[in-house]
C-alpha cells in the first residue's frame, strides 16, 4: 500500500500468514516520501531463488543490511530505490528484514511460532 491509508489486512500491523502466507505487510514507523506520494506500508513478497540469487541465505538470516539491500527491491511493493533503502529508520529496516528472514523458515517452523 502506497498512500497513508492503512489497508485492511494491516489491521495488527502485518498481514497474518493465515490469510496469504506469500505476502507480509510492513508499516513504517518513518514513511517514505516519493515526490508527492507518502508510502506508510511495504508489501514484502516470499522471495524465490531468482529474487535470492547472489546472496548468501545465512545472510539474510542474519539480517544482513547488504543482503537486504539486494533482496528488498525484488520482493518489496512498491519497490524500493536503493536511495529509499538507504534512508530507511533502521526499526523500519529490521522489521522489512524479519518479514524477509521468516520466509525462510519452513513450514513447520514457522507454525511453531506462528509466522
Amino acid at each position: 500500500m502506497t498512500t497513508s491509508q492503512t489497508p485492511d489486512s494491516a489491521a495488527d500491523d502485518t498481514t497474518s500468514p493465515l490469510e496469504n502466507p506469500r505476502l507480509r505487510v510492513v508499516p513504517l514507523d518513518e514513511p517514505l516520501q516519493r515526490g508527492d506520494e507518502k508510502i506508510t506500508h511495504i508489501t514484502i513478497r516470499k522471495p524465490d531463488s531468482g529474487a535470492l540469487r547472489g546472496v548468501s541465505l545465512i545472510a539474510l538470516g542474519q539480517i544482513d543490511v547488504i543482503a537486504l539491500q539486494t533482496v528488498l527491491p525484488r520482493v518489496s511493493t512498491p519497490m524500493l530505490t536503493p536511495l529509499e533503502l538507504a534512508r530507511l529508520d533502521p526499526a523500519d529496516l529490521m522489521a522489512l528484514g524479519t518479514a524477509v528472514a521468516s520466509f525462510l523458515l519452513t513450514k513447520a517452523d514457522r507454525a511453531k511460532y506462528l509466522i
